[in-house]
């Protein structure tokens, strides 16, 4: 069943499983992807007693701007924001968070500037945080060449591209990222009807170019990213989950995460995962949501 809530600067839509009175658990998932990366893990947890929350981001799906003047971004300031907006407009003060890609940097964000409204945090693939200052800093050879879809956003060619070819696109990403998923026409289907959102072009070529210092960003957001500029550390429970087999985000990138993390942390790698991880191994991410709610 799906759910609205209306937040300063969204229709939120969102799916709800599990007790109306039992802890709160929100999921939140990445770029190019949707609310269906957690359908295995929500059920999981709904029959374990949480209520299970599960947000489209802005740009994806039936979440809709409010107002046609909002600036289309998708600067992690402005998912942060908006994960804090719609826990604030469900009323939940504090809950378990788990995330990754774009899901991930939204649960991260909140981790590290409202540290009271999270319980624990399942942050895949690390520290999510965007290092901005230092984004223009080339990586090695093979990670420049694994983002080749971001550099492709940054000109019209690729706006194009994600404008006309955005099922084709975003199912290449899919089989790339992780290569041991046999997904089905069906499963890709059934989430890529959220790209269809009238903001889906405009919210990616923002995130994508932002990230990087080549578009500006909402106004609104500037406190919080002179924040996260600082790379805060994030002090509450953490279990950082990365898949072995994840040809975007190579596991080795999180090795180094501890040190942003100054509460309770592990890291475990999971074999044979890819990017995609909830839907790959959603046992994984509810063995550790179970652990953090300890």
């Amino acid at each position: 069943m799906i759910r609205t809530v209306t937040t300063d600067k969204l229709e939120i839509a969102y799916r709800q499983s599990g007790p109306e009175d039992g802890p709160p658990v929100i999921l939140s998932h990445g770029w190019p992807s949707d609310v269906h990366d957690w359908d295995a893990v929500a059920a999981m947890l709904a029959d374990k007693g949480f209520k299970v929350l599960v947000p489209w981001l802005r740009g994806f799906g039936p979440t809709r701007f409010l107002d046609a003047k909002t600036p289309r971004s998708g600067q992690q300031a402005a998912l942060g924001a908006d994960l804090k907006a719609f826990m604030d407009a469900l009323g939940i003060g504090k809950a378990l968070l788990a995330g990754y890609d774009w899901g991930g940097r939204a649960s991260c964000v909140i981790a590290a500037l409202w540290p009271e409204r999270v319980r624990g945090l399942v942050s895949i693939t690390g520290y999510n945080i965007q290092n901005i200052p230092q984004a223009n800093q080339p990586d090695s050879a093979e990670q420049e060449f694994r983002y080749w879809y971001q550099w492709y956003f940054h000109t019209e060619r690729g706006a194009n591209g994600l404008r006309g070819n955005r099922r084709d696109l975003c199912r290449l990403l899919w089989r790339l990222w992780s290569p041991n998923w046999a997904f089905s026409d069906e499963t890709f289907a059934v989430t890529a009807d959220s790209f269809d959102n009238p903001d889906f072009l405009d919210v990616t070529l923002q995130s994508y170019r932002h990230r990087y210092g080549q578009a500006a960003g909402d106004p609104d957001y500037d406190g919080i990213e002179r924040q996260l500029a600082a790379q805060p550390a994030i002090a509450v429970p953490v279990i950082v989950l990365h898949g072995l087999c994840d040809e975007v985000t190579p596991a080795p990138l999180s090795e180094q995460a501890a040190r942003h993390f100054s509460a309770a942390f592990e890291r475990r790698l999971i074999e044979r995962a890819g990017h995609f991880l909830p839907r790959e191994a959603p046992q994984s991410v509810v063995n550790a949501i179970l652990d953090l709610a300890q």
